[in-house]
């Protein structure tokens, strides 16, 4: 008696121009991918970030000179947008690294559902602080 054998599985590899367009990320991927990302952009702006604190609290001449940084022009809106991205890069890596410890503390929250939907969480929430904190920096209210 002579089984017939399964079909065994075609792996492949991926052409990244036709593949990668059409693939669909879910949301854990997504907050994975900008965890590092933001992780990435607050290292390498710590010289920046060193400088506007040294500058904010050394004396009020400096602080002064930092507050005419922000509101010198052209110059000021692009540092406004750089201290913006900073301030998502904080928020998404500080929320993605909160829900990250609460996985592996929790056996609960290894579930697809409550990975995707803390993703969606993770992400909702820091684009909502970066949009009211960035209203806030640029004088909104």
């Amino acid at each position: 008696m002579t089984e017939l054998a399964k079909p065994r599985p075609e792996f492949r590899n991926i052409n990244a121009f036709k593949d990668l367009p059409t693939y669909r990320l879910p949301a854990p991927g997504w907050v994975s991918i900008l965890h590092r990302v933001s992780g990435v952009l607050m290292f390498v702006l710590m010289p920046l970030i060193i400088w506007m604190f040294d500058t904010s609290v050394s004396s009020e001449i400096s602080f002064a000179r930092f507050r005419n940084a922000f509101n010198a022009g052209a110059g000021g809106v692009i540092l406004k947008l750089v201290a913006l991205a900073l301030i998502w890069a904080y928020l998404h890596h500080f929320i993605a690294g909160v829900r990250h410890v609460w996985m592996d503390v929790s056996h609960k929250a290894v579930s697809k559902g409550w990975g995707t939907s803390s993703a969606v969480f993770t992400l909702a929430a820091s684009l909502l602080l970066t949009v009211v904190l960035g209203a806030k920096l640029f004088g909104l209210y």
